[in-house]
């Protein structure tokens, strides 16, 4: 079997798969978590994993269709990932009654300042597709 043949059944298996997509997104991040360890990047290995992600689909490697499915049910479902950090806050009660009030407000104010980043980027990114295409 030639490479493009190959490499056809695979972008179209990953097309179809979530499981794919998924575990596709997880290699990558945990790579990419390996690589800021192996080498004490001073960023989370996140971080570094959604850069490595935005690289790929920037110069077409990976498309955004490839992910979309696994992508989907990874945020259909992000509710459960933060099932494990509220259980070790009920086991921290009196950190919550001593701080509980900066704590929110942190939280509260974090929240803004992302909602408003993005915000302000994606209407960043809408102007400059206008002007380019207009």
């Amino acid at each position: 079997m030639s490479i493009d043949r190959l490499s056809t059944r695979l972008r179209y298996g990953l097309r179809r798969s979530r499981v794919l997509q998924v575990v596709l997104l997880a290699a990558l991040w945990w790579g990419a978590d390996a690589l800021v360890r192996r080498y004490a990047l001073p960023l989370p290995g996140g971080v570094l994993g959604m850069l490595l992600l935005l690289a790929l689909l920037a110069s077409g490697q990976v498309s955004g269709h490839s992910l979309r499915r696994g992508a989907g049910w990874l945020l259909a479902e992000m509710l459960l990932f933060f099932v494990p950090a509220v259980m070790a806050l009920l086991d921290h009660g009196a950190l919550l009654r001593s701080e509980g009030l900066q704590l929110v407000a942190v939280i509260v104010f974090g929240t803004v300042i992302v909602m408003t980043g993005t915000a302000l980027t994606v209407e960043a990114c809408c102007r400059w597709s206008e002007r380019r295409a207009g």
